[in-house]
């Protein structure tokens, strides 16, 4: 068996979606397990830039199977938009393209109910595009699943229901217009025949692919320090983006995972609100910001940077169980004369043995730095460990005993050529 995960381990734009394009070029298979049309994977090759938000990156690579798995939340307008740019740009999709029939649905009133309450005071930095709420109603029992636009009586049954339960919310509580129930049966019952081509039981294709001897890559979105129960809690997504998260988003069991490769930034963003300890408020942080190009992919927004922290990633390790680690953007840091790793934090004068997920702790901790010398040196043409300077390695080496993991890809830009293996 070839089963690999491949997480991101902090919060989130690590850089997955190009260590996933280059590895599913050795899969046949990769799947995406959770998230929605809020994360976003940003591929170059050659001239082009390619934005994924739903459909995996492995598409890229013309003889990959792609699997939108039952853990995924998604909206219908976001994905036929992305069937149609990647068409444009003559990519072959059919046959290659599976959607599970037990994924959830995205409904306008999701997004809706997502952007009022991203106005309120109580806001948590979400993109608005409806994924909570959604979450919100899969776990409530209340959820609309791909399967149901197969019979129009069950889905006008439920979407019924559902709208009648938001009505009066929109009307009562925000003083908003009724949703038409027709109008949004007729919508979706028109992207279910534009869509049905892509829907099967994913869950048993990926089983008989594994049993068969295919190789299959994991993918999830954002990073583990947004997942629902293991991150920064409430500052986080709706859904598992650690390892285990793979499994109840696929139906694979996880005694078919024989491998987690952690996604690791060089250093650190975050995108929202939530406590960030290193996080760089000054003018270093603003030539961060701009010589990584940290804005989102998905919605543009300036994502928040800092030092790199060894206490957060080494938590990252743990959960996810992270035997390797892909480094990104560790061009990015060759602008800088000195750079600072976190290797731990102060909690009222005491050093914390463990990263803290208490958001009442985080917010006061006091994250103790080393400084190591910087190189100073463009290593965007690197091809291999040997042609890095001394310090780089330097870098790489204490990033990597300090965070306990082993390094085994280094990305030096954007482009894939622009990749060392170990």
């Amino acid at each position: 068996m070839n089963v690999t995960v491949v997480v991101g381990s902090q919060w989130g734009d690590e850089g997955k979606g190009k260590i996933v394009d280059i590895l599913s070029e050795r899969h046949n298979i990769v799947a995406r397990y959770q998230g929605g049309a809020n994360a976003g994977h940003t591929i170059e090759i050659g001239d082009k830039q390619f934005i994924l938000h739903l459909i995996p990156v492995g598409i890229l690579r013309e003889n990959v199977i792609c699997i939108i798995g039952n853990g995924v939340v998604i909206d219908p307008v976001a994905l036929l938009e992305e069937i149609e740019t990647l068409e444009n740009f003559g990519i072959n999709i059919e046959g290659r393209l599976l959607i599970s029939n037990n994924a959830h649905l995205i409904m306008p009133y999701h997004k809706l109910l997502d952007t009022i309450n991203e106005s309120g005071k109580n806001k948590i930095g979400t993109t608005g595009r409806g994924i909570g709420p959604c979450y919100l109603d899969k776990y409530a029992r209340k959820g609309i699943k791909i399967e149901d636009l197969l019979d129009r009586s069950l889905l006008e049954e439920k979407l019924r229901r559902n709208i009648e339960e938001k009505n009066n919310i929109l009307k009562k509580i925000y003083s908003r217009e009724e949703l038409d129930v027709n109008k949004i049966v007729e919508e979706y019952l028109a992207f279910d025949e534009k869509i049905d081509k892509y829907i099967t039981n994913t869950a048993a294709y990926l089983n008989k692919a594994i049993d068969d001897g295919k190789s299959v890559l994991m993918e999830g979105a954002q990073g583990a320090l947004l997942d629902i129960d293991h991150g920064t809690y409430p500052y986080v997504t709706s859904s598992n983006p650690t390892a285990g998260g793979a499994c109840t988003g696929t139906g694979i069991p996880p005694t078919k995972i024989n491998s987690v490769i952690g996604i690791v930034k060089a250093y650190t963003t975050r995108v929202g609100l939530g406590p960030f300890p290193t996080e760089m408020l000054d003018e270093e942080g603003e030539n961060l910001r701009k010589w990584g190009h940290e804005f989102g992919a998905t919605t543009g927004r300036p994502r928040r940077c800092g030092w790199f922290d060894a206490l957060l990633v080494n938590y990252s390790r743990t959960i996810n169980g992270m035997e390797r680690a892909a480094i990104t953007k560790l061009d990015v840091l060759s602008n800088f004369d000195e750079i600072k790793v976190c290797t731990g934090y102060k909690l009222n004068g005491k050093e914390l043995k463990y990263f803290p997920t208490s958001l009442n702790k985080l917010e006061k901790v006091i994250p103790i730095y080393e400084t190591l010398p910087g190189w100073k040196e463009d290593i965007t043409s690197a091809k291999s460990y040997e042609e890095l300077p001394s310090k780089a390695k330097d870098y790489l080496s204490f990033i990597s005993e300090k965070s306990g993991f082993e390094i085994s890809i280094i990305s030096v830009g954007p482009k894939r050529s622009q990749t060392i293996e170990l």
